[in-house]
């Protein structure tokens, strides 16, 4: 299941900006206006739209994009 289409449609919606594009690779660093306010949205976007909850620990272990798909694909089982 790749997760990453999906992911980046929330990306541009959360950030506003079609021209983002994600990799597994993709930090914090390489998206304009991804601070800590942007990444609870973006979170709890990603939340609702895959109908899963990230715990604390869970969300301090993410360091890129593919740490985050990985998490959601072991979630979604």
């Amino acid at each position: 299941m790749d997760l990453l289409p999906q992911l980046q449609t929330i990306f541009r919606d959360v950030f506003d900006n079609d021209d983002i594009t994600i990799s597994r690779e993709t930090t914090a660093k390489d998206v304009e206006g991804w601070d800590s306010v942007q990444h609870v949205n973006l979170m709890l976007q990603i939340e609702t739209e895959f109908r899963v909850r990230f715990s604390t620990a869970e969300m301090a272990y993410l360091k890129n994009v593919g740490d985050l798909v990985d998490l959601l694909a072991k979630k979604k089982g």
